[in-house]
């Protein structure tokens, strides 16, 4: 995780030394961040565009503990991102994003079939979202900006230990159910150089992602107190300013 941020700043503190160096004397052909058309607000923080990149998925919460062998889920996101600017400082960017997430974290559960019980570790889980951040943008520099915002989630998928699996539990098959909807808030920053960005972002959620437990076919642990962390590191492109 230190060597992901380490390089994320990095990163960022190369592309501003890059785009403000194109601004003075750059060749030509290199766009600059202020060389996008202004639209009809002034500001050339108006367009949309496409994005994708690295998850970093994990939980928090008091039944985190309840999970053993924990560790980070490794995925993507990708999706597209519109941006409507006030000024060349202010601007908002709602987003809609297909994100695979997740978390590992060993659980038991019994399943009673007629006079048989079955107990099963459960390890891996991948749930995939479709995400819909709306975001305020400060430019803090003409090429650095950061985000913040309220981020709302609805849960498409759910495989559990390469097993996909219904969300809702009916008839304690599973022993619980995921959330289908998951809401938190969202905050980064960003460098850009003409259409092109670069940028990172933590998201909380607040939603627990377990509900409906049943204890008795779960090994009377609780894991209902558990929701969504995630870093994401991103490359996007503007297709119209």
């Amino acid at each position: 995780m230190k060597k992901v941020t380490l390089l994320l700043a990095l990163s960022l503190a190369g592309f501003s030394s890059f785009a403000q160096n194109n601004d003075t004397n750059g060749p030509v052909g290199v766009r600059s961040s202020t060389d996008y058309g202004t639209g009809s607000t002034g500001s050339r923080n108006t367009g949309f565009g496409i994005k994708g990149g690295f998850n970093l998925a994990d939980v928090y919460g008091d039944d985190k503990k309840n999970f053993t062998n924990g560790s980070n889920y490794k995925s993507f996101h990708a999706g597209f991102y519109g941006q409507y600017g006030f000024n060349n400082r202010i601007s908002i960017q709602p987003e809609l994003l297909y994100s695979r997430q997740g978390f590992e974290g060993n659980s038991t559960k019994t399943t009673t079939t007629g006079s048989s019980t079955t107990t099963t570790t459960v390890n891996e889980r991948r749930l995939d979202y479709l995400q819909l951040p709306v975001l305020v943008v400060f430019n803090i520099f003409d090429n650095i900006s950061i985000h913040a915002g309220p981020q709302v989630s609805l849960l498409t998928k759910v495989v559990e230990d390469g097993k996909e699996r219904k969300i809702a539990d009916e008839g304690n098959a599973y022993g619980y159910s995921y959330s289908s909807f998951d809401y938190g808030v969202a905050a980064g920053a960003e460098a850009r150089i003409g259409p092109a960005r670069v940028g990172a972002r933590y998201t909380a959620g607040f939603a627990e992602m377990i509900k409906d437990q049943n204890l008795a076919s779960t090994g009377n642990k609780a894991l209902s107190d558990i929701k969504n962390s995630i870093f994401q590191v991103y490359l996007g492109i503007g297709l119209t300013q």
